[in-house]
C-alpha cells in the first residue's frame, strides 16, 4: 500500500488510521492490541471502507474465539423436567398436564454458548451481509461476503436477536476484564448498529433524522473521544477533562441558558496553563461568506470564545487560557491564530491520512511544542 495514500474517505475527510482512532476512543492501547490479536497494521489501514474495516476485524476476532472456544454465559431456559430445577412454573405445568407424565415445567438458568453477547455478534455479521458497504472492487467485495457467510454458518446454534445500541451497551457494561476480546467485538457491533440506525443518544428511533447525519454524528463522537483519550493517555503532568460542564456565572439563574460543555479542557499541573479544545469533525473548516470569500466558521469561533470569556474571572489560569479548534485536514494542513481582546484562539488541523507516528507527534506538539 502507498504509505502516502489514505485507505478511504468518509464525508470528504481522508482517513488512513481510523482503527487507531477507534481503539483510543474505546480506551484500548492501539499497537499492542493489533499484535496480540494477530492483526497487522497494514491490513487494517488498507480497508477500502469503514464497513470493510469493521467487518474484517470483527471476523478475525470471532474466528479466533471459535478456535479457543466461544464464551459462555448463563441464559434463561424453560422445559419439562422430572425433578425440580430453578423455579417451577405451576401455570404451565397444569396447562401442559406435565404432572400426568411425572414432570414439572421449570424456568432455570443454563451455562450456554447461546448467550446474548454471541447473539449480538452473529446478528451483526448477518446485518453486514445485507447492508455493508465494502468498497468498489468487485472481487474484494465477493471474497469478504463469502467469508461473512461462512462465519455466520459456523455460528449455527447461536440465535439471532433484534439489534439496538441500548442492548449492546448493556452487554458492554456487564463485561468483565476476563473477556477483553468480547468487549472489543461488542464495541465494533455498537458502532455498526449506531451508523445504520437513526436514533437519539439512547438508541431510540428518530425517523426524521437523515441516516447520513446520524452516521456523521457517530464518527464525530469517535473523533472527539479519540482526541480526549489520546491526550489522557500520553500527556504526563496534565489534567485532561472531557465533556466538563462550564458555569455561566450569570447574575441571576436562568434555566433557558444553553449548556456550555467544551469537548476537552487540559491543564498543566505544574504551571496551571490551561487549554480549552473543541474538536470539529467536518471537511468544511472554511465557509463562504456573503461576498464569496472563504472564512473561518463564525459559529465555531463564537462558541469557543464564549467558553473562554465566561470563565476568565475564575482564576488567572482561566483568564489566560488558550482555545483550540481542531479540524481534520482535507487537502492540506493549516495552523492559524486569532486574538480576540485577551483571548487567543488557535485553528489547527490534523492529517488523519498521515502515518500514525506523524499524527501522534503532531497532536502532542499542539499542546507541548518542541523547543526550537
Amino acid at each position: 500500500m502507498n504509505t502516502q495514500s489514505p485507505s478511504f474517505t468518509e464525508y470528504g475527510i481522508p482517513i488512513r488510521n481510523l482503527w487507531h482512532m477507534l481503539l483510543y476512543a474505546w480506551n484500548e492501547v492501539p499497537l499492542d492490541d493489533l499484535r496480540s490479536w494477530g492483526l497487522r497494521e497494514t491490513s487494517v489501514e488498507s480497508a477500502p471502507s469503514l464497513d470493510s474495516l469493521l467487518a474484517s476485524v470483527l471476523m478475525r476476532l470471532m474466528q479466533q474465539r471459535l478456535r479457543i472456544g466461544l464464551g459462555h454465559d448463563y441464559v434463561d431456559e424453560a422445559g419439562a423436567l422430572r425433578g425440580i430445577r430453578g423455579r417451577i412454573d405451576f401455570a404451565e405445568t397444569i396447562k401442559q398436564h406435565a404432572l400426568e407424565r411425572g414432570q414439572l415445567i421449570c424456568g432455570f438458568q443454563a451455562y450456554r454458548a447461546n448467550s446474548m453477547k454471541n447473539r449480538i455478534i452473529r446478528s451483526t455479521l448477518a446485518r453486514l451481509l445485507k447492508t455493508g458497504q465494502f468498497g468498489s472492487e468487485p472481487q474484494q467485495v465477493r471474497e469478504l461476503l463469502q467469508r461473512l457467510r461462512h462465519l455466520v454458518r459456523d455460528l449455527d446454534g447461536i440465535d439471532f436477536v433484534e439489534l439496538t445500541p441500548d442492548l449492546i451497551r448493556r452487554q458492554l457494561y456487564a463485561r468483565s476484564g476476563h473477556d477483553h476480546d468480547y468487549r472489543l467485538m461488542l464495541s465494533i457491533c455498537e458502532l455498526i448498529v449506531q451508523r445504520q440506525m437513526p436514533g437519539d443518544s439512547e438508541g431510540r428511533a428518530i425517523l426524521r433524522v437523515p441516516l447520513i447525519d446520524r452516521e456523521l454524528l457517530v464518527l464525530y463522537k469517535v473523533y472527539e473521544r479519540f482526541v480526549a483519550n489520546f491526550y489522557r493517555f500520553h500527556l504526563r503532568g496534565w489534567e485532561v477533562s472531557a465533556q466538563k460542564r462550564l458555569e455561566w456565572h450569570a447574575a441571576e439563574a436562568n434555566e433557558r441558558l444553553p449548556l456550555m460543555i467544551p469537548d476537552i479542557v487540559l491543564q498543566e499541573k505544574s504551571s496551571g496553563r490551561m487549554i480549552v479544545l473543541d474538536t470539529k469533525y467536518t471537511a468544511h473548516s472554511l465557509v463562504e461568506n456573503q461576498w464569496g470569500k472563504a472564512t473561518f466558521d463564525s459559529s465555531h469561533l463564537y462558541q469557543l470564545y464564549a467558553y473562554l470569556k465566561s470563565q476568565e474571572h475564575v482564576s488567572e489560569s482561566h483568564r489566560t487560557a488558550i482555545g483550540i479548534l481542531l479540524y481534520p485536514a482535507v487537502r492540506s494542513r493549516f495552523s492559524d491564530t486569532v486574538r480576540l481582546q485577551d483571548q487567543a484562539i488557535r485553528l489547527e488541523s490534523v492529517d488523519l491520512a498521515a502515518p500514525w507516528q506523524e499524527i501522534e507527534r503532531h497532536l502532542l506538539e499542539l499542546i507541548t511544542p518542541s523547543p526550537s
